[in-house]
């Protein structure tokens, strides 16, 4: 069974940083193309950023450009997100996501669609 564990999720001012990670497991994970989502109260889920399963290839919500970047270590089967100079309009449930034995080195998946797994999410409130 595949499982996607979010951590890192909290309380943080305006301008501060958080490292949310995501832990797979029941998975290939170095097969896999990994995604951070997020969905605020009453909107959509959105991309916030894809990671290929090399970790060569990354996409960005034009939102989070130059303050958000993705990351990840295979051989811990985890992907962190960096989130530097939040802002309040980045507040939301942060998700990580999976799609499994996605061969594309460079372009990840972009859409909610693209994924097959999901963890729970974990709160990021970001401050005024």
């Amino acid at each position: 069974q595949v499982q996607l564990v979010e951590s890192g999720g909290g309380l943080v001012q305006a301008g501060g940083s958080l490292r949310l990670s995501c832990a797979a497991s029941g998975l290939t994970f170095s097969s896999a193309a990994m995604g951070w989502f997020r969905q605020a109260p009453g909107k959509e889920r959105e991309l916030v950023s894809g990671i290929s399963r090399s970790g060569s290839g990354t996409t960005y919500a034009d939102s989070v450009k130059g303050r958000f970047t993705a990351s990840r270590d295979n051989a811990k089967s985890t992907v962190y997100l960096q989130m530097n100079s939040l802002k309040p309009e980045d507040t939301a449930v942060y998700y990580c996501a999976a799609r499994r034995d996605y061969s594309t080195i460079y372009f990840p998946p972009t859409k909610a669609a693209d994924y097959d797994y999901w963890g729970q999410g974990t709160q990021v409130t970001v401050s005024s």
